[in-house]
């Protein structure tokens, strides 16, 4: 899942990025308002995890311009938690509103919902072809057989799973695994596929189709 995180406070930036990297979500930053609705013209991002007191451009503004946008989700993580507040915030379009401080936990547990909520909805454990997937415990098994999953393994078979069969392109596991940072040239997602086959085993879930990408063969 691709997230944008909006704070201006670069030491809390970095320690909200580095949890939710450890949590699985490929994440990129933006430290003003102006930064993410920028970021938000190239990249529809699945949620937007925003600061309210925002420079340049307020974080009011730029969740009233992404509610009207209509393709991300925007969780509001602000200090300003009063019930003004957060009736204020939901007013202005935003998906959840969550104060500070906060449960980490708590956190990734909101994001991981608000991400379900994309269209068509997902449910909250992905099943097909023997294998299951929970994305809120980071939990992934085939026929029972517990998959110890790297990450970035983690993310392309849950982009594989809800895909229900249909082909998966580079572009868009490029986009929704990794973050801004990837090279665009990187052999990193073929190299990926290949340890996850490895690690799904025998018979073999994972097909490439040429000039295409890749599908999970029994998921229709």
């Amino acid at each position: 899942m691709r997230v944008l995180l909006v704070e201006d406070e670069q030491p809390l930036a970095a320690y909200i990025a580095v949890g939710l990297r450890k949590h699985g979500f490929a994440v990129d930053l933006a430290e003003d308002g102006q930064t993410a609705l920028d970021k938000c013209d190239v990249m529809p991002y699945d949620v937007v995890v925003l600061d309210r007191d925002l420079p340049i451009v307020h974080g009011d503004t730029v969740c009233r311009r992404l509610a009207e946008r209509g393709t991300s989700r925007v969780l509001m993580l602000t200090a300003s938690d009063a019930v003004e507040d957060r009736v204020g915030g939901l007013t202005l379009g935003a998906d959840d509103y969550l104060g500070k401080p906060f449960a980490f936990s708590e956190l990734v547990a909101r994001v991981h919902a608000l991400g379900r909520r994309s269209t068509p909805a997902r449910p909250p454990v992905l099943r097909a072809a023997g294998v299951s997937l929970d994305p809120a415990r980071r939990t992934a098994e085939r026929e029972g057989r517990l998959l110890r999953l790297t990450p970035k393994e983690f993310g392309v078979l849950e982009l594989l799973l809800a895909a229900g069969g249909d082909v998966v392109s580079a572009e868009t596991l490029l986009d929704k695994v990794w973050d801004e940072h990837a090279d665009p040239f990187t052999n990193a997602i073929r190299i990926t596929v290949g340890t996850l086959r490895r690690k799904l085993g025998d018979p073999p879930l994972i097909e490439t189709v040429t000039g295409a990408g890749y599908r999970l063969t029994g998921a229709g």
